[in-house]
């Protein structure tokens, strides 16, 4: 009958279910012995100490005691061969756990302080220029920290480093000798001052006109050992000349202006600039420093005598980084006097608002031929009247201003000087009489 076969049937395989083994069963129990297997290897190996390391950082709430801590993540470490995400975190926390450790730092003296400086206050020296000034003496014009220059002992020394021979013989050697620093701006300078460096060597050292560099050693102090080196001037063969270091000179008379800034008047200037060309005559030459004020209607002013070559403008905005007094006009005087110290005769310094006048009619030619055997004069300054100030052109305004002119306090300020000194100090060539005239409608003050 079917139910008795039915029994049979249900009768062996209940045997045989509960002896035999199915293929799924076999599967499970190989994949359960492989991972069991795996686990024992890795734990011979112990790499459980970045899962350990994983676990810690995972579990902030519960800091783990060093007992309690190994169990925990024993058990955890079990269960993140199963979890993706922390088999992929392993690695790089991994990497990161074997790194060497660093040494620990030594201990520091509480009372041992430190000073750690960031950024420079001023510059040990800037350089604007550096020139000959005759057959060995080399003159070098810039600024330096004014509190080093007064509050330390800064010096230089100077070397000329000729260049090789060209028919190929033995090396020349270096010539030194120190040099001598000037401070021309009368205590006025501020963060920076101006400094001249004179650099005069017993002999000529390119008296063979080979060519060479000029090098300036600036020390910071006599009581230290720090210096810095750097190229001043730099020769060429064959361009060295001595006979332009006697006359005749270029011109007669050269002007050196202080820096132009502010607002200037174009009407001004051009007013001012063809009165001094009348005035020193056609073999003269005008320098003009512009520090700013120089703007396109001055500039358009300027351009006609700089084509006919009666004028020179240089730009000098670059001084405006380095603070020193009054648009560093010390520097810039300095300058101009060194660089053309051999240019002309005499050398005229003061400003575009003061005007040279000789009374009594006496000529320009017959002062000076007077003074031929000084090498410098001041000039006699005498501020204008502020009723000469005209504030409307278009009225009429009284002379008797004028009758005032020579009773007030008079200032030597401007001057002219010749081409032997060796630094310029603010308007420093007593003969002539300078008017100091007004700007804006409003008298300008005398300087101190």
């Amino acid at each position: 009958m079917k139910p008795a076969a039915v029994r049979k049937d249900a009768g062996g395989g209940i045997g045989g279910g509960a002896f035999g083994i199915s293929c799924l069963d076999i599967k499970s129990f190989g994949a359960s012995l492989v991972l069991f297997a795996l686990i024992m290897a890795l734990w011979q190996f112990h790499p459980y100490q970045p899962i350990l390391a994983i676990t810690r950082s995972s579990c902030p709430l519960i800091p783990p005691p060093s007992t309690a801590a190994t169990a925990a993540t024993t058990t955890t470490t079990a269960v993140s061969f199963f979890n993706s995400t922390a088999d992929r975190a392993a690695p790089t926390t991994a990497a990161s756990a074997t790194k060497a450790p660093t040494l620990p730092s030594r201990p520091r003296d509480p009372n041992k302080r430190e000073l750690r400086p960031y950024g420079s206050a001023a510059a040990l020296f800037v350089q604007m220029g550096a020139y000959r000034g005759g057959p060995r003496t080399f003159a070098i014009v810039g600024l330096a920290s004014k509190p080093a220059h007064v509050f330390s002992t800064p010096y230089f020394k100077c070397e000329w480093l000729p260049n090789p021979d060209p028919a190929g013989g033995p090396p020349p050697r270096p010539v030194r000798t120190k040099a001598y620093k000037m401070l021309p701006d009368w205590g006025y300078g501020r963060v920076y001052t101006t400094v001249v460096v004179n650099c005069t060597f017993p002999t000529n050292p390119n008296a063979g006109n080979r060519g060479g560099k000029l090098l300036v050693h600036a020390y910071y102090s006599t009581s230290s050992r720090r210096y810095e080196r750097f190229v001043a001037l730099e020769e060429a063969p064959g361009s060295y000349d001595g006979s332009r270091f006697q006359p005749p000179f270029p011109y007669e008379y050269l002007y050196c202006g202080s820096s132009l800034y502010g607002n200037i008047s174009a009407p001004r200037m051009r007013e001012w600039l063809a009165y001094h060309a009348h005035f020193f005559g056609p073999r003269s030459h005008f320098v003009l420093h512009d520090a700013g004020g120089v703007s396109p209607a001055v500039k358009a002013v300027l351009d006609p005598w700089v084509r006919a070559g009666r004028v020179t403008l240089q730009d000098i905005r670059a001084q405006a980084e380095y603070d020193g007094y009054y648009y560093n006009q010390f520097m810039v005087v300095n300058d101009c006097l060194h660089r053309h110290r051999h240019a002309a005769n005499w050398t005229f310094f003061f400003d575009v608002d003061e005007y040279i006048y000789l009374p009594d009619g006496r000529s320009l030619e017959e002062v000076l031929g007077q003074l031929e055997r000084y090498t410098q004069f001041t000039i006699e300054q005498n501020p204008m009247s502020s009723k000469l100030c005209v504030e409307d052109p278009t009225k009429g305004y009284s002379s008797g201003g004028l009758k005032n002119l020579f009773s007030v306090i008079r200032s030597p300020e401007s001057g002219g000087i010749a081409n032997t000194p060796f630094e310029q100090g603010m308007h420093t060539p007593l003969v002539c009489t300078c008017l100091k005239m007004c700007t804006g409608g409003r008298p300008t003050k005398p300087k101190a």
